[in-house]
């Protein structure tokens, strides 16, 4: 299998299975609700895992929850620590109603800040990070590779976190001494403080992968600062640590990147409350993971008809597929993922087994049962059935149209009656 690699430019080839593919994806950092843009590198890497696994691969997922960071200091003043654990159930509550299961692991940033401030120490003591008056920085001059996951000359590296007390405006925090207004702090050699954001990434994904590990995956926004600085302080202590960058597009709300900053905001939970969790998941199967995707009740409603299609197609007699069927679906999912291409394959299948076993890697079985309706809808569909045997076409018609109006379509069928949600 093949994927994008953000740092060579060009498609990784992974080992052949029963390989190990150990697998870290970005998670959220947690001071409200996510929005369905989050939903994105999720997803990806649960389907990631999915198909693997389906391949013989033995797959390991890391999904990280950043609960230290100066976004949930600013959101909660004096009780950061509190938003920042009901957040995190906000997004495991959210996250579930996709239907997908859970990562292997779910670390959080304020579990390992004992291996943090470790890490920090090997970085000092090589020379690669220094400590100035409490804080600590990593010394981007000591990295000749610095800047090539963004594409950028080191010596035209954008500034970080403005600071005077840094020895170059390249150079980026590894800890930060404590503030009066920041209720949750840790002891360490430099004094009291916390860690900065991109070292808690590298220490909780070789913790739990080890220093080296097959794919690192997150938003196309993730690559500078923070990713860029995950690899600098990682390679700097001699770990290889990702051999492929996989970076998602973003989502763009009516043409413009969902951020809320803009307050283009429409959460993973409203959004599964007003399209269903299948559509939701169909939608993100319609673009091709690296690129980004159009989020609009016009692009959810395309979903959600073929969410429909695939219904439909398990409520008609099957039809076998012809030789090489799968061989399609799996020639486009081991080329860079093409959930586009692999959609389309499945569009063409009217065979049930294979068409279930395709939707079941995308967490979509669900779209081969049978919906049944509720009793008070299938006992009017009973009344119009006897109604038509009596040749009372008017009484049928009144109850087919308070079929309709409750959300379900009555279809005659040889053996009686069908009943579909509309």
């Amino acid at each position: 299998m093949q994927l994008y690699d953000t740092l060579t430019r060009g498609k990784q080839e992974l080992p052949p299975p029963p390989a190990p593919v150990r697998m870290y994806f970005c998670g959220p950092t947690v001071y409200q609700r996510a929005h369905i843009g989050n939903a994105r590198p999720y997803i990806l890497g649960m389907w990631l895992r999915s198909w693997l696994r389906s391949r013989g691969y033995d797959v390991t997922l890391v999904h990280n929850i950043t609960d230290i960071n100066d976004r949930i200091y600013e959101a909660a003043p004096g009780a950061s620590a509190d938003l920042a654990a009901r957040a995190t159930q906000w997004y495991l509550e959210d996250t579930d109603q996709l239907g997908l299961g859970r990562p292997d692991a779910l670390p959080k940033a304020s579990e390992v800040v004992p291996q943090i401030i470790r890490f920090i120490s090997e970085l000092i003591e090589s020379g690669h990070a220094y400590e100035s008056e409490g804080d600590v920085y990593f010394r981007v001059a000591s990295f000749p590779e610095y800047g090539r996951l963004s594409g950028q000359r080191p010596d035209q590296v954008e500034e970080q976190e403005p600071n005077p007390r840094k020895e170059d405006p390249r150079d980026f925090a590894l800890w930060k001494a404590n503030k009066p207004e920041e209720d949750t702090w840790w002891d360490s050699p430099w004094g009291r403080g916390r860690p900065g954001w991109h070292i808690e990434c590298s220490v909780m994904a070789e913790e739990l992968l080890g220093p080296a590990f097959e794919i690192h995956g997150g938003g196309l926004d993730l690559v500078f600062p923070h990713h860029e600085n995950e690899l600098a302080q990682s390679r700097a202590l001699g770990h290889d640590f990702a051999q492929i960058w996989a970076h998602n597009g973003l989502l763009r709300f009516t043409g413009s990147k969902m951020s809320k900053s803009e307050g283009n905001v429409v959460t993973i939970r409203d959004a599964i409350a007003q399209w269903g969790r299948e559509t939701v998941l169909v939608y993100f199967l319609t673009a091709h993971w690296s690129k980004p995707i159009d989020f609009s009740n016009e692009t959810l409603a395309a979903a959600a008809a073929r969410v429909d299609g695939f219904r439909e197609v398990f409520r008609r007699p099957s039809e076998p597929a012809q030789s090489g069927e799968w061989e399609r679906f799996e020639a486009a999912l081991e080329d860079d993922f093409n959930t586009p291409d692999a959609l389309a394959v499945m569009h063409g299948w009217r065979d049930h087994e294979l068409l279930r076993r395709a939707l079941d890697i995308f967490g979509l079985a669900s779209l081969a049962e049978e919906q049944e309706a509720p009793n008070e809808i299938v006992e009017l569909a009973k009344q119009r059935q006897e109604a038509r045997a009596a040749r009372d076409f008017d009484e049928a018609d009144r109850l087919r149209a308070e079929i309709e109006a409750a959300g379900w379509e009555a279809r005659d069928v040889a053996d009686g009656f069908q009943l579909v949600p509309r």
